[in-house]
């Protein structure tokens, strides 16, 4: 579900921020020991700022001829050729879906006011990074300074 919306378009377009490239990716997401997905929201109301109302679909496949590409995720794999779609499924509100796994056990949220103080250092070291990182990418950097303005007051 994480793939549904990506952050920094979403952004830009409810901005008016104009870009007509390739946006950058934002992938608050990582697993947990014990294999299951745990989002985190490194900004506040990050998840509702990316998912409330976003919809769309996911589509899952029987079988696929591995592109022998290796991707860090777990249970992803990828395909070099078309494949067939054997199942999909609608989903009208990511948001809603989301917390719904939560609800479940199939995913962990890690919300922004629940940061602790190494998280926290992490994080702003990160973003300060990830924006000297950006400069061809000013769409990424308009989605830091609007969501991180506290961390990178000054730029």
């Amino acid at each position: 579900m994480v793939y549904l919306s990506n952050s920094i378009e979403k952004y830009c377009v409810e901005t008016g921020f104009s870009y007509d490239g390739k946006c950058q990716k934002w992938g608050p997401y990582g697993f947990g020991k014990d294999g299951r997905q745990r989002l985190e929201e490194y900004y506040p109301n990050a998840l509702i700022s990316t998912y409330k109302g976003v919809s769309g679909y996911i589509y899952s496949a029987e079988t696929i001829s591995d592109s022998g590409f290796s991707v860090p995720i777990p249970d992803v794999a990828t395909s070099s050729i078309p494949v067939d779609i054997s199942g999909v499924e609608f989903i009208p509100d990511a948001y809603e879906a989301i917390l719904q796994a939560e609800r479940e056990g199939l995913l962990t949220i890690i919300r922004y006011e629940e940061m602790n103080d190494k998280m926290k250092a992490w994080n702003k070291k990160t973003i300060l990074e990830e924006y000297e990182n950006a400069s061809n990418h000013p769409e990424y950097r308009h989605f830091l300074k609007g969501n991180f303005s506290e961390i990178l007051c000054g730029r």
